[in-house]
């Protein structure tokens, strides 16, 4: 494998947003997070009081729409900030013959959101088995061109893309390369602190349930709960050395079973203003 380089620090003012994946959870309700009898359509402007930015999941199950997405913007306020997950024709279910007109259908569902300057990334989400080969390389390559003019966000899952060439090409791009903290198990991409677009950094937390994730259950895969110190040692080693060298950061829990990942959400924002960082 090659050797995977950090770039230098330099000072920076970085703004540094942390929510949720998703935040429509019927289970949050009974959690406590919403207020009892609260309907899914009724969430998102009770989230907003208290996180300035989700990761939208349903755009990955379906194409979004523009008037959906316009609706969802108005309900959270203008301060209010999106990233928005890439739909999984274009990532895990890809055909050939049709991948392409349903690139240029997700840039028309997400023109709300840009033009209003609300969308902070577009999250690309590849799957485990998406291995570095010609065939994928030359898909990634071709997405990233049928999306140019979007704020983009990758994410991959299988080890082989953490190389020095792969951070290069995604800087010489402005694409920003996404930090996970998942399982430490065979195959799964590395928590790493590279920055590859000076305008942001993007860190997804995953819950660390080995079991869960060898499963296959997702209710069993994301049941997790971080801890304080798990979470200093995430801002120590990666979040700090990471909002030096970049304007702004995103920060998702995607741990979202009875609510841990709005739980884990608040407590990583007090820490990280007991280290002097803007976060909201």
């Amino acid at each position: 494998m090659e050797e995977i380089s950090k770039k230098k620090d330099s000072p920076a003012s970085c703004r540094i947003h942390v929510g949720t994946s998703g935040y429509a959870y019927a289970e949050w309700v009974d959690a406590g997070f919403y207020p009892a009898g609260t309907k899914s359509n009724q969430m998102l402007p009770l989230y907003a009081k208290q996180f300035s930015i989700t990761e939208l999941n349903y755009t990955w199950y379906r194409m979004p729409e523009p008037e959906t997405i316009e609706r969802q913007r108005q309900q959270a306020g203008s301060g209010f900030l999106f990233t928005a997950k890439l739909i999984r024709t274009l990532t895990h279910e890809i055909d050939p013959e049709k991948w392409q007109k349903e690139a240029l259908r997700y840039r028309e569902g997400m023109a709300p959101l840009l033009q209003s300057k609300q969308l902070s990334a577009v999250l690309i989400q590849l799957p485990p088995s998406f291995a570095r080969t010609q065939v994928n390389r030359t898909h990634l390559s071709l997405l990233l061109d049928s999306l140019d003019g979007l704020p983009l966000a990758v994410e991959f899952r299988h080890r082989s893309w953490a190389v020095d060439r792969v951070f290069d090409e995604l800087e010489r791009r402005q694409v920003c390369l996404v930090s996970v903290d998942e399982p430490d198990l065979p195959g799964l991409f590395p928590a790493l602190d590279v920055v590859t677009c000076p305008d942001l950094f993007y860190v997804r937390f995953h819950g660390r349930n080995d079991r869960g994730w060898r499963s296959g259950n997702m209710q069993k895969q994301f049941d997790y709960c971080y801890s304080d110190d798990q979470l200093r040692e995430w801002i120590e080693k990666r979040i700090i050395p990471m909002s030096s060298r970049a304007g702004k950061g995103v920060i998702f829990f995607n741990n979202h079973v009875r609510a841990q990942a709005a739980g884990n959400s608040l407590q990583l924002c007090r820490l990280l203003s007991k280290e002097g960082l803007e976060s909201g």
